[in-house]
């Protein structure tokens, strides 16, 4: 049996990893790199400190408008798989990338197997909702990580073929977490102590994209008094460049350039409070067991706000500073499966 799985995103490759250390233990796989992101950091030490599988496409197609970019993914992956003639074709969450292996796959009848199936944020305005929407609706076999997303499939009429495996990203974590511990040194680099600070992503283009959320966003940072460590995108560090706001303005701000995932992993987990605005963080927060400042207004991963373990704030200013400083003690539960979701789809695949 021959698998084609199509990743466009370095969070995406990281996910992929468990399940594709266990699929190949048992049949052919082959891996599509788009290249919707370019990433910097996945050179081949990515790989290799990972234990990822490289993969056997670059397509190289870069950054762009929705529709450039997915059009020229459609008709490279089209080509692929015409060539390729896969049994099934396996694409993750809700990127540019996981529509076009969808649709291709799906116009060529090929089987598409969609991991990350049924996340919902209501959000129309988010191409990520769109992305999931399309793509689960014409997947033959959806892997949801909650019951949650099993509901909101339902609700749709989407019912055949549905299973609640747990999440592959909480698998990924278990897995990467010990390899942090090993080789991540970033506490000692970054001059910081264990639970003394706080960590900041923000990179969304509703927040980075407005001036006004920006400027809130700083506010609530200039009135927390901790130690506080942004490790910054690129993008952001651009927009705060235009709009002309100055970080150095942030007291006990140490912004720091993008870190690798293990480094990530362990800023994590030795944080006192995680404020993002990012999908994948919210849940390494939860997964980490450190209480977590969401500055949107929804999120597709409603288990993270049980307990107040997640508090969405938007970007009002008073929101973001009372949820950071707010004393929470959630109990953290296993919503997410047990760390076993790669291999219960890879029995699922192989009894088809």
């Amino acid at each position: 049996m021959k698998i084609l799985t199509i990743l466009g995103a370095r969070p995406q490759f990281i996910k992929a990893a468990p399940v594709s250390r266990v699929l190949r233990k048992h049949m052919e796989e082959k891996i599509i790199h788009t290249g919707q992101h370019y990433d910097a950091n996945m050179s081949d030490i990515f790989f290799d400190e990972l234990h990822i599988p490289k993969p056997d496409y670059h397509l190289g197609v870069g950054s762009g408008n929705h529709g450039k970019q997915t059009g020229e993914m459609l008709a490279k992956i089209e080509e692929i798989v015409l060539n390729e003639q896969p049994d099934y074709l396996m694409v993750y969450g809700d990127t540019n990338s996981t529509l076009a292996g969808a649709l291709v796959a799906a116009k060529l009848h090929v089987p598409v197997i969609h991991i990350e199936a049924g996340l919902r944020s209501f959000n129309k305005k988010m191409p990520e909702e769109i992305n999931r929407i399309m793509t689960d609706h014409v997947s033959e076999y959806l892997f949801c990580p909650t019951d949650t997303a099993i509901e909101n499939l339902t609700n749709e009429n989407i019912t055949h073929n549905v299973f609640n495996i747990g999440d592959v990203m909480y698998d990924a974590v278990l897995y990467n977490r010990e390899l942090a511990k090993e080789k991540s040194n970033i506490l000692a680099e970054a001059g910081l102590t264990a639970k003394e600070y706080h960590l900041i992503t923000i990179h969304r283009a509703e927040n980075t994209d407005d001036i006004e959320n920006m400027k809130n966003i700083l506010d609530a940072f200039s009135k927390i008094d901790e130690v506080k460590v942004w490790p910054i995108h690129p993008r952001t560090k651009h927009k705060l460049a235009d709009y002309g706001l100055n970080l150095g303005d942030v007291p006990n701000l140490k912004v720091i350039d993008p870190v690798g995932y293990l480094d990530m992993l362990t800023l994590e987990a030795n944080a006192k409070k995680i404020v993002t605005d990012s999908g994948g963080v919210q849940k390494e927060a939860y997964f980490m067991k450190v209480p977590c400042v969401t500055i949107r207004e929804q999120t597709e991963w409603v288990e993270t706000l049980s307990g107040e373990a997640n508090i969405l704030t938007g970007t009002d200013t008073e929101k973001i500073l009372a949820a950071v400083q707010k004393e929470v003690n959630p109990e953290y539960k296993e919503v997410f499966g047990d760390g076993q979701a790669s291999e219960k789809i890879v029995d699922m695949i192989s009894k088809k």
